[in-house]
Order: C-alpha cells, then structure tokens, then sequence
C-alpha cells in the first residue's frame, strides 16, 4: 500500500506544478484579452489545484484507509494527471 501512496503523492504533487504553469498562462492571457473563456479556464485551474493540494496533504499523513480507496485515488490521480498534461501541451505557446 505505501508504493500506491507514493503513486499517488508523486501524481499529486506533478498536477500541482502543471496546474501553476496552467494558470500562470491563462491568467496572463485573460489580463491581455479579458475573455471569459480564459478567466473560466484559470478559476478551473485554482479550484482542481485546490483539490490536488488537499489531495497531497491527506497522502502526506494519511488517515487509515483502505487498500482499495487507496486504489481507486491513486488511480484518479494519475487519470487527473494524463488530462492536465494534455491541457498543459494543448495551451502551452
């Protein structure tokens, strides 16, 4: 169970540095062109970075849980993981 951990804090921690990039780029963007697309892009940004934080938090000083929670969010993490650094390399100038 604690390689699933580690799994899951290396997931979380890379979705966190993707999601600053993420929303370095989209907030430059939206102070240039105001669009509401880019102001919605970066609050998404925030928002799934808030929840990868606390994500990273409960994986740093786990609680007990089972091995198949474990599973199943070290799993989410790397499918968050897979769509971030797709949107990462899609917006990336």
């Amino acid at each position: 169970m604690t390689l699933m951990l580690d799994v899951a804090r290396v997931a979380a921690a890379t979705n966190i540095l993707l999601l600053l990039v993420l929303v370095g780029i989209w907030g430059r963007n939206y102070r240039e062109i105001r669009s509401k697309h880019t102001l919605g892009s970066a609050v998404f940004a925030l928002l799934l970075l808030a929840e990868n934080a606390l994500a990273l938090f409960y994986y740093l000083d786990p609680p007990q849980m089972s091995a198949p929670a474990v599973r199943a969010m070290m799993y989410l993490q790397i499918l968050e993981f897979a769509a971030i650094a797709l949107l990462v390399y899609v917006t990336w100038d």
